[in-house]
């Protein structure tokens, strides 16, 4: 049995979704973070970098383990699915994965920073973090035209790059004339394990039905990055 701490973020789907995909039994412990749960001592003794997500796996002796990259691989590794055990397939699933983690993740991040939860409406910041994760969406989409997959099959590297791109409008990011990408997205909405997965620890109604909804949506977040 694994142990998820997890919240309703992009970070956080990447790990519930990989179980979903595995089928690994697991319980869910939801983080509330604009209350500052994950700062906790408690927390910090299996996260020390007070983020989430993370899990211990109670079936190897209570292991934790935290950054959800690392997460993703341990999960893939316990089970001997979704990353090849070959060094070149290993390798080119570790690449896509890297990329998630070093450019897609911190450009929207910082996009939804700018764009959403910053009072101050800084234009050049906003214009330089969506302008970049609009260049790493033509790098996704230059990738999907020759291949299904981001690597030669489906595997984590897919997992985390979709729990970030899926959300394109929140961070103000057009995929407007990206058809393979706009395809790799719609293949991976319709896997059962996604779709199960993006509702872990409870599923997230869009913020942006309504302007009220999404000011508010807003300032939970913005409490959320100072801390």
């Amino acid at each position: 049995m694994i142990d998820l701490y997890t919240a309703p973020t992009p970070n956080g789907w990447k790990v519930s979704v990989a179980l979903e995909e595995l089928d690994l039994p697991y319980t869910v412990h939801a983080i509330d973070l604009a209350e500052g749960e994950q700062k906790t001592e408690d927390y910090l003794r299996v996260n020390p970098n007070g983020r989430i997500p993370t899990i211990v796996d109670r079936d190897n002796g209570d292991f934790a383990v935290f950054e959800s990259g690392a997460i993703l691989v341990y999960l893939a590794e316990k089970t001997g699915r979704l990353l090849p055990a070959d060094i070149k397939g290993r390798s080119l699933v570790m690449q896509w994965l890297m990329f998630q983690m070093g450019g897609i993740g911190p450009m929207m991040g910082q996009a939804n920073v700018f764009h959403r939860y910053f009072p101050e409406k800084i234009q050049p910041a906003i214009d330089r973090y969506q302008n970049e994760s609009r260049r790493l969406f033509e790098v996704l989409d230059r990738r999907l035209s020759e291949s299904e997959w981001l690597a030669a099959d489906y595997s984590i590297a897919d997992i985390a790059n979709w729990c970030w791109v899926r959300t394109y409008k929140w961070s103000g990011v057009s995929v407007e004339g990206l058809p393979h990408l706009r395809r790799w997205l719609n293949t991976m909405k319709e896997r059962p394990a996604c779709r199960r997965g993006v509702e872990v620890p409870f599923k997230v109604e869009s913020a942006l039905k309504d302007e009220q909804a999404t000011a508010a949506f807003s300032e939970r977040a913005r409490q959320t990055v100072q801390r």
